[in-house]
């Protein structure tokens, strides 16, 4: 089976995205209305499509196009997990063309996840940074 990258996501696959965030942990209480905005919000969006145009991976980033990137959400089908499809979306992240001069992109992930991204140059050695979360308590 062949799958090809999109920019743009359809009706069809709006709705087969929050499918996906509905079998995740960090995701599974996103609503419709919420992911149609968060789309429009977002700089980049890189989603891998099958033959039939079902959605079978996504990605997205929020960036200035100079300095900084920040990769959310890279997620693929379960049916579809273990066949290095993630790593099609993320070769599509640090081969892009809008962020080839950009200064570094950055993503938050699990623990367990560090190896997976370091593959792709993504380390914390670099920074003595520390992200910090202000969480909306208005909202819970």
């Amino acid at each position: 089976m062949a799958y090809r990258i999109v920019s743009q996501l359809t009706e069809n696959q709006i709705s087969e995205l929050l499918d996906l965030y509905k079998n995740e942990f960090w995701s599974n209480k996103r609503t419709h209305q919420d992911v149609v905005q968060m789309l429009a919000a977002s700089d980049i969006i890189i989603g891998l499509v099958d033959d039939n145009e079902k959605l079978i991976g996504f990605t997205r980033l929020l960036t200035d196009f100079v300095y900084r990137a920040i990769i959310f959400d890279v997620i693929i089908k379960p049916t579809h997990r273990n066949m290095k499809l993630s790593s099609k979306l993320m070769d599509a992240v640090v081969n892009h063309p809008q962020l080839k001069s950009i200064d570094w992109i950055a993503l938050c992930c699990l623990p367990e996840m560090v190896p997976y991204y370091e593959r792709w140059g993504f380390t914390s050695k670099f920074s003595k940074i520390q992200l910090m979360f202000r969480i909306n308590e208005s909202i819970k």
